[in-house]
């Protein structure tokens, strides 16, 4: 069964890369674009809490939960969002298919587990059209454009030193270009103004984590975590290239690029501050769920000065989320939606981002099936979230989006000395 659903996972993965941008969103202008959710289907749709470990699913987010696993998974998503984007007088519809993650994870002892994968970090991909009139009345126009994007490497290890208390670490390699456009031209001028920068990016953080789980009268569980997302250490190698060129043929007249050196920007760092998460939570294994988490950063240290536009700011951030899971009977053999897991959460996050002095916050609700395949313990997982970002005060863009995610985790069981009767 997993050998014929590696196939599906390799066209899943191969579509994922091949697909569109990672964002469409406005705000991912700012900053180093959007930052990924790095969760798997499994956590988005409890509201992205991260707290829960299980023997047969990989946790991106919560390394201490690989100890917890007891068969090899293999797990993989890719997500499609349809957005609402709308200003105060006009509204647009577009959508966008963006990979999610490539995992694997596995035990390699009684107590102990380790995984390592593909996940997107940040993405940068945004069209923006801006109209201003100089001191004469002439219209001023400006067109924005951005693309790439972050992109992390990750090694995680967990391990149950004591009953019911795991720790775990993880190790992330961050790499990427972002590239940022702008196209300045005057009405009824037949030449326009390009500035291009480029920012080459690439640094390590780590991640750590502690979950305890006590059994509570011998049938419930009570799930705590703590989890520390180190600052990102970021080294961004930058170059701009201003150039005059046609705007009815594209050709370029004359270019020149910029000594940034001079600047001090030619090498410049990029510091995303630490994060801090605390979940608690309660259950009854395989049966059901609830639970709820917190996180807080001190945003406002956070610049990139390299492109330092002047109508944004940060503050600290901070999200809060809930979710629950539910499955009525996983042994069950004689109904198979007795044997599915039902999801559901919500969240609200204060991005930290602040434009024209507003601030750009997030509400989602999010729900979802984890459906079995077979007999054994693979199964598809598919997610959905509602939700809404930003606000049109301040001559600023909503979002309203609808996401849909699918992912695979898929089980084997690997170390297993073969027996000859």
């Amino acid at each position: 069964m997993v050998k014929k659903f590696l196939i599906a996972l390799i066209c899943l993965i191969s579509f994922g890369i091949n697909a569109q941008k990672g964002t469409i969103s406005p705000y991912s202008f700012f900053g180093i674009g959007d930052f990924r959710s790095n969760g798997t289907a499994e956590n988005q749709m409890m509201g992205g809490i991260q707290l829960l470990a299980d023997s047969i699913h990989v946790n991106l987010r919560n390394p201490a939960a690989y100890s917890k696993l007891k068969l090899t998974t293999y797990t993989a998503a890719i997500a499609h969002t349809e957005f609402r984007l709308e200003d105060a007088t006009e509204l647009q519809r577009v959508s966008n298919t963006t990979f999610e993650y490539l995992a694997i994870g596995l035990p390699i002892a009684r107590n102990a587990g380790i995984g390592f994968g593909l996940v997107p970090f940040s993405s940068v991909g945004y069209r923006l059209l801006a109209e201003d009139q100089n001191a004469q009345g002439e219209t001023i126009i400006n067109n924005f454009e951005g693309d790439g994007g972050l992109n992390r490497v990750f090694f995680s290890v967990g391990y149950e030193p004591i009953k019911n208390l795991s720790l775990g670490a993880t190790v992330n390699f961050n790499f990427g270009t972002l590239t940022f456009d702008r196209i300045q031209s005057l009405e009824n001028v037949l030449f326009g103004t390009r500035d291009i920068r480029e920012s080459r990016v690439n640094g390590f953080d780590f991640n750590y984590a502690l979950n305890y789980t006590p059994t509570i009268n011998k049938k419930y569980t009570l799930h705590s975590h703590i989890g520390v997302d180190t600052q990102v250490n970021l080294v961004s190698q930058n170059s701009e290239r201003i150039s005059s060129f046609s705007l009815t043929t594209g050709a370029e007249i004359e270019a020149v690029d910029i000594n940034l050196g001079a600047q001090n920007l030619a090498n410049t760092e990029l510091k995303i501050p630490t994060v801090a998460t605390f979940g608690l939570g309660f259950g009854e294994n395989k049966k059901w769920f609830v639970g709820a988490e917190y996180s807080l950063q001190a945003l406002s240290s956070f610049a990139n000065d390299f492109i330092g536009q002047e109508n944004v700011g940060y503050d600290d951030a901070s999200s809060i989320a809930f979710g629950t899971y539910f499955i009525p009977d996983y042994r069950a053999i004689d109904g198979y939606l007795k044997r599915v897991t039902y999801r559901a959460g919500l969240r609200y996050d204060q991005t930290g981002l602040l434009v024209n002095g507003k601030e750009i916050n997030n509400f989602g609700i999010t729900f979802g099936f984890g459906l079995p395949l077979g007999a054994n313990f693979s199964n598809v997982n598919l997610g959905f979230e509602l939700g809404r970002r930003g606000t049109t005060d301040q001559g600023l863009i909503r979002e309203s989006y609808l996401l849909v995610n699918v992912g695979l985790s898929l089980n084997d069981k690997w170390f297993i000395k073969r027996k000859i009767n």
